[in-house]
């Protein structure tokens, strides 16, 4: 799957996407980038994104250790909607708060520790990303199309 989208010739688009080629794939929340976030270890960001659903530290720790469509599956079921509320540690942390986004920040500079993940984002410096099957209502996503995204450039912005 070719997720590279030439708009004119110096204005190309990358659709981030687990099933795209490199880098797209790389650069997915599904890709299996190890990191560690306040001593609790992360096999990838789905990982870690889901098991903030889950208010039960153990389970928390689980799906923390899981990557791909495995962490996805994990958090399906999970009613954290009507709430508006994820869980770190314990701690319930507002959907729409500051904290959260905090959170979502260390967590991401964290993955920036991965060599792996740096290289994916070095070879995506050329290029406009976006993930257009992301959604954009906070209210329906732990990590809109917008915060994804505004998290990759960030990082790029270090390299």
């Amino acid at each position: 799957m070719n997720n590279i989208d030439q708009i004119s010739d110096s204005d190309m688009v990358l659709d981030i996407h687990s099933k795209g080629d490199y880098p797209s794939d790389a650069l997915s929340n599904f890709y299996p980038h190890a990191f560690e976030l306040d001593g609790i270890a992360c096999a990838s960001m789905e990982g870690f994104l889901q098991s903030l659903k889950f208010s039960d530290c153990e389970r928390q720790l689980f799906v923390c250790g899981l990557d791909g469509k495995n962490a996805k599956e994990a958090g399906l079921n999970v009613d954290w909607r009507s709430e508006q509320a994820l869980y770190w540690r314990g701690l319930s942390i507002d959907r729409h708060e500051k904290a959260y986004q905090d959170l979502i920040t260390r967590a991401y500079n964290a993955m920036f520790t991965n060599t792996a993940f740096r290289d994916a984002l070095q070879a995506a410096v050329e290029y406009n990303l976006d993930h257009t099957i992301g959604l954009d209502d906070p209210r329906e996503t732990i990590l809109t199309r917008a915060e994804f995204i505004h998290q990759l450039k960030r990082l790029q912005a270090r390299l």
